[in-house]
């Protein structure tokens, strides 16, 4: 008896770049939108926002996740923005991508997570990244335009109120405006046992002010919180931006991701679909390849297929801050999805 006929599967094959690194990430922007106006990331007034009939919908950002993870075994999706919270029924997106069985998780402000956190984790979010750039009232109102510092503490004890661990809060750190405040955002970390990840202010600011001397860098944080805590450097990140140091005394851990003045292009293994559906293969990538014309221009997966390893088959050695061949992409940081 011949057995019953199963359906073709293709095999998974490594999307492999020019310089010899597997793309195993996937960075996913479900809007441009957001509830707040940071000072680095987009202007106070002004901005115009994408159309919704130009963002992906759930099932087309589900369709071409499905394609990186099946054809090409990427194992790490993280969901970004603007700000993803603002995006309406996002615990469906969150389940839908959470059954392809990958590492799932999500960057946010925090202000709105109080009413969506014990609903994104039972949807499958694994872990989450809350961003915060000021401890003190003041100032982030002044950094974010929104007074909402209380909300977005209360985000972070909601998040590990719901189980998430561990939960991550990053900071971008900008000179003269809080580097004051790295000893105390590692005390507050330790304290609060959520693991603190200092960020390098890089240029992608809607103003356009960017320069070199507001750059706080890896040394010089590191330096300042071993100075009060003693710091042992943990094993090699791998792919990961960050970074890491252990505290002397075992209180937890403390990252900084040094895109400016260490970069770790070397090691990335990340690629970028923007709110409405265009492939970058780096943050500072001037180059797009449009993923939702082939979803919605009725082509097939393995259209979406060739498309993306066409796209990884341009990703660059690295993205060049600081040297005369840089040259700043056309667009801030939420339309990106930083």
């Amino acid at each position: 008896m011949r057995p019953d006929p199963v359906d073709h599967v293709d095999p998974v094959v490594d999307l492999v770049d020019p310089y010899g690194r597997t793309v195993r990430d996937l960075r996913i922007s479900i809007t441009d939108r957001c509830n707040f106006r940071c000072t680095y990331c987009m202007p106070e007034e002004g901005m115009q926002w994408l159309p919704r009939s130009e963002l992906l919908t759930f099932e087309e950002i589900e369709r071409i996740t499905r394609v990186f993870v099946e054809r090409f075994g990427v194992d790490g999706i993280r969901l970004t923005g603007g700000e993803p919270t603002v995006r309406a029924h996002l615990p469906l997106l969150v389940s839908k991508l959470a059954a392809l069985d990958v590492d799932l998780s999500m960057t946010t402000n925090g202000a709105t997570f109080r009413l969506l956190a014990e609903d994104l984790r039972a949807a499958g979010l694994g872990r989450v990244n809350i961003s915060l750039d000021s401890l003190r009232r003041e100032r982030f109102l002044a950094i974010t335009r929104r007074d909402e510092l209380e909300r977005v503490l209360d985000g972070i004890d909601a998040a590990k109120e719901a189980g998430f661990d561990p939960v991550k809060i990053n900071v971008v750190l900008e000179r003269g405006l809080n580097d004051d405040e790295i000893v105390d955002f590692a005390t507050w970390g330790r304290e609060q046992e959520v693991a603190v990840r200092f960020i390098e202010f890089m240029p992608l600011d809607a103003s356009g002010s960017w320069v070199r001397d507001k750059v706080v860098s890896q040394d010089e944080i590191v330096d300042a919180i071993s100075a009060v805590y003693p710091l042992e450097l943990a094993p090699a990140r791998g792919a990961a931006p960050a970074d890491r140091w252990l505290y002397a005394d075992g209180r937890g851990d403390v990252g900084v991701i040094p895109s400016v003045t260490k970069p770790f292009c070397g090691d990335c293994d990340r690629v970028r679909l923007t709110a409405e559906g265009q492939l970058r293969t780096c943050l500072f990538e001037t180059r797009e390849f449009d993923l939702r014309g082939i979803v919605r221009g009725g082509g097939t997966d393995d259209d979406l297929a060739a498309e993306i390893v066409r796209a990884v088959g341009t990703k660059w050695a690295g993205h060049s801050i600081g040297q005369v061949t840089f040259i700043r992409p056309n667009r801030s940081m939420s339309q990106i999805g930083g």
